[in-house]
């Protein structure tokens, strides 16, 4: 799909006519969007420690392909491949956090 955009301008007296086509991007399909899981976690000073916890483990690298989000003060979404490795970072680190409860939705965190 091409959406096409004609533009018109002065310069100095002369007219200048442009066109040109712009392609816009399709949507993904959604076998390839990313999967979130969201977990309910319980702690002191939760966003501070939470994202500690797994840059040490993980390292910067980890980091960013958790795709770590904050939805609430206590819950997190995150990828769902990397659900192992946060529950992992979040039992070695010496504050205690707790992860409650693991859900692929919102709804079925509060039920």
């Amino acid at each position: 799909m091409h959406l096409l955009v004609i533009g018109v301008f002065r310069f100095f007296g002369k007219v200048f006519i442009l066109d040109f086509a712009v392609k816009l991007m399709k949507p993904l399909k959604p076998s390839m969007k990313e999967n979130k899981r969201y977990l309910l976690v319980r702690g002191r000073n939760l966003k501070e420690n939470v994202e500690k916890a797994i840059l040490e483990f993980v390292g910067k690298l980890g980091m960013s392909k958790t795709g770590l989000a904050w939805i609430k003060e206590d819950i997190i979404s995150i990828n769902r491949e990397a659900v192992d490795s946060v529950r992992a970072s979040l039992v070695i680190y010496p504050e205690k956090i707790e992860v409650v409860k693991v859900s692929g939705t919102l709804r079925g965190l509060r039920g």
